[in-house]
């Protein structure tokens, strides 16, 4: 079987993002390498769908973004969750968890 890099359905960036960052701030480049990371690589965020993304969060209210130095000594926004971004995560996840688990019984059925 061919790799492939899995598309993710529309929402579900968003909500990783969200993920990611209620472990703590960081820049853009270390969101998408930590949701390739933690999913072993089947996930692969391009820099085209994680910013316009992060921007849209941002302009939700649930993350916000201020100026700092990156690991490798240069300026880079970093992002963190809002107290709202943290309450709209866990309604996220137990609406994911409710569908997944829908999904799973539909795939068993056949």
């Amino acid at each position: 079987m061919a790799e492939a890099q899995s598309e993710l359905l529309q929402g579900t960036l968003d909500l990783l993002i969200l993920r990611v960052l209620s472990a703590g701030a960081m820049h853009g480049w270390g969101i998408a390498r930590r949701i390739q990371q933690t999913s072993r690589d089947v996930l692969v965020v391009n820099q085209g769908s994680l910013y316009p993304a992060l921007h849209r969060l941002e302009k939700q209210g649930l993350i916000q973004a201020d100026w700092g130095v990156s690991e490798n000594n240069r300026q880079a926004r970093f992002y963190a969750l809002t107290r709202s971004g943290r309450r709209h995560l866990e309604r996220e996840v137990a609406y994911w968890d409710r569908f997944s688990a829908a999904v799973g019984l539909v795939l068993k059925e056949g």
